[in-house]
């Protein structure tokens, strides 16, 4: 069974910035793709990034485009979501999520599971 660990949430400024880490126990699998979904209190979850683990190619939700950034690190079995200029709307609960599903489906795949409890962001001044 996958396991996943978030963390980095916290609260920030908006306009500020914050790193989530997602540690996968075991290492990062070579057949599997990594993302990040967020949901925010009484809505959906909504696909915020994925990264392909064939060519480190990247998908991103419209909303994210351009201030946020996925990489990841084998020899720290970490996949990291890099945040800038955050806004309000981007509080949510983000989850860490792996699955075979190339990153566009990933992204819109309702039924992927979340491991782990997630990472609270609370963008507030």
């Amino acid at each position: 069974q996958v396991q996943l660990e978030e963390s980095g949430g916290g609260l920030v400024q908006p306009g500020g910035s914050l790193r989530l880490s997602c540690v996968a126990a075991g290492g990062i699998l070579g057949w599997s793709n990594y993302g990040w979904f967020r949901q925010a209190p009484g809505k959906g979850r909504e696909g915020v990034a994925c990264i392909n683990t064939n060519d480190d190619s990247t998908d991103y939700g419209d909303s994210v485009k351009g201030r946020f950034t996925i990489s990841r690190d084998n020899a720290q079995n970490t996949v990291y979501l890099q945040m800038h200029n955050l806004k309000p709307e981007d509080t949510a609960v983000y989850y860490c999520a792996t699955d075979p599903a190339q990153c566009d489906y990933f992204l819109n795949d309702d039924g992927i599971p979340f491991p782990g409890k997630g990472t609270l962001v609370n963008v507030s001044s």
